[in-house]
């Protein structure tokens, strides 16, 4: 039955629709005969400036509002794949697949025609740690599709077939991608590959049933993560948004992803016919994203020319090399020099400015990239405000801080991935006893 909510999104849809006809006359302004002109006396750009609110039904709403286009994202913190309970396995990769399909009374056609009415572009992603849903809009239409990004689904045979195939062509994608490969199997080395955090993302094995019932744990309310670009007016929009959601799932509060602990060790993957060796060396980071950030670009620095690349991911920072068969030698010396290189002074500035300017840059590289960031800032810290701030986090963090999280990092046990032609990589143990 439709709600209050979706025949409001469907009540200003098609009153703007019949707007968006144009009517002539030989007395008309530039703007309203050519929509979205620039004023001729634009106003100087602005600070961006952060809002984060909770509602009563425990959603987070954080709004900016300095962004010329509007990024309105839902993150639902328990429906990442480190959410599936056993046999719910690939739950999490075909309710994204579900994104904007039937329910609350709205079938997937009428969805996405109300989406495309408004200008919007919708996109929809999963990983371990959650799921996200959102659309890129103009400002003035941010609000009219909020209730689409809490849809009660409806399950309907043809939808979830549908969705059962865009994830086997997902993971059909996956499985050609050797980075994607090897990210599997370092979650699997890292945290058990029978653990909620080291089984695949990409997976479709769930029955109906499962991600059902999956969808009805992890996408409530409560705990939520609102996020919107370019809103002038935060306590507004929280009014706004909480009307609209009104009758939308809350979820249990008392429900919660279980946490898989890093425990490190090996997974290896043989395929000679690739002709090449995959390797990545990853250790567990406890310290926040900015000591993890500035360690990726630490090691990136040390392994400099070296054809080792560096990478940051579920509190870990490693490194990753490739080579032909004939070069796997080559292998195991060049990661444990990036690795074991000191770090000078100048090393650690170098890495604080490039990991800075990483950070810095997620904020002003559109409404997409600046909603991610602060859904990101939020899930970590609880809070968000501007890019000043983030900016002084990493001028904060000292010399010694670095230093003293690599040897702290060291110390923890290796977790190793090996892909393609591994007969002659070394095993996890050897490893480990370099770094003893």
């Amino acid at each position: 039955m439709m709600n209050v909510a979706t025949r409001r999104v469907l009540r200003i849809a098609t009153k703007k629709g019949a707007e968006h006809g144009k009517l002539f006359s030989s007395q008309v302004s530039l703007t309203e005969e050519y929509p979205g002109l620039p004023h001729l006396s634009p106003e100087h750009a602005k600070a961006s400036k952060a809002s984060v609110s909770t509602l009563p039904s425990g959603l987070i709403v954080v709004t900016e509002d300095a962004c010329s286009t509007s990024t309105v994202t839902m993150t639902y913190p328990k429906a990442g794949s480190a959410s599936e309970s056993l046999g719910e396995q690939g739950a999490a990769l075909i309710n994204k697949c579900m994104a904007f399909r039937g329910g609350s009374g709205l079938s997937t056609t009428l969805i996405n025609r109300t989406i495309e009415n408004e200008g919007a572009t919708p996109f929809a992603k999963a990983d371990r740690t959650s799921a996200t849903l959102g659309y890129t809009v103009e400002p003035v239409n941010a609000l009219v599709l909020i209730p689409l990004l809490a849809i009660d689904c409806t399950f309907e045979k043809w939808d979830v077939r549908d969705a059962k195939k865009l994830a086997n062509y997902q993971i059909d994608q996956a499985n050609k991608s050797v980075e994607v490969v090897l990210t599997e199997q370092i979650y699997a080395a890292a945290y058990g590959a029978s653990s909620s955090m080291g089984r695949p993302l990409y997976s479709s094995d769930a029955s109906t049933n499962e991600i059902v019932e999956f969808r009805n744990r992890g996408y409530g309310l409560n705990g939520a993560i609102l996020t919107a670009t370019g809103i002038t007016d935060h306590t507004a929009f929280c009014t706004q948004v909480d009307t609209l959601l009104a009758e939308s799932q809350k979820g249990d509060a008392a429900s919660s992803p279980v946490a898989s602990s890093y425990l490190g060790g090996e997974s290896r993957l043989s395929a000679p016919s690739i002709g090449h060796a995959h390797v990545a060396l990853a250790f567990a980071v406890l310290g926040p994203s900015p000591i993890r950030k500035i360690l990726k670009h630490c090691f990136g620095v040390t392994g400099k020319g070296s054809g080792v690349s560096t990478f940051e991911t579920g509190g870990m920072v490693g490194v990753y090399a490739s080579a032909p068969t004939e070069g796997v030698s080559t292998l195991e010396a060049a990661i444990l020099q990036t690795l074991t290189t000191k770090l000078t002074s100048e090393v650690i500035s170098k890495a604080k400015i490039l990991a800075k300017a990483e950070a810095t840059f997620d904020l002003d590289c559109g409404s997409v990239g600046l909603a991610t960031a602060m859904t990101a800032s939020v899930m970590e810290t609880g809070s968000f405000t501007d890019a000043s701030t983030v900016a002084k986090s990493y001028d904060s963090i000292s010399d010694s801080d670095v230093t003293s999280a690599v040897a702290l990092m060291l110390k923890s046990n290796p977790s190793l991935a090996a892909v393609g032609d591994i007969a002659m990589v070394p095993y996890q143990g050897t490893f480990a006893s370099r770094f003893a």
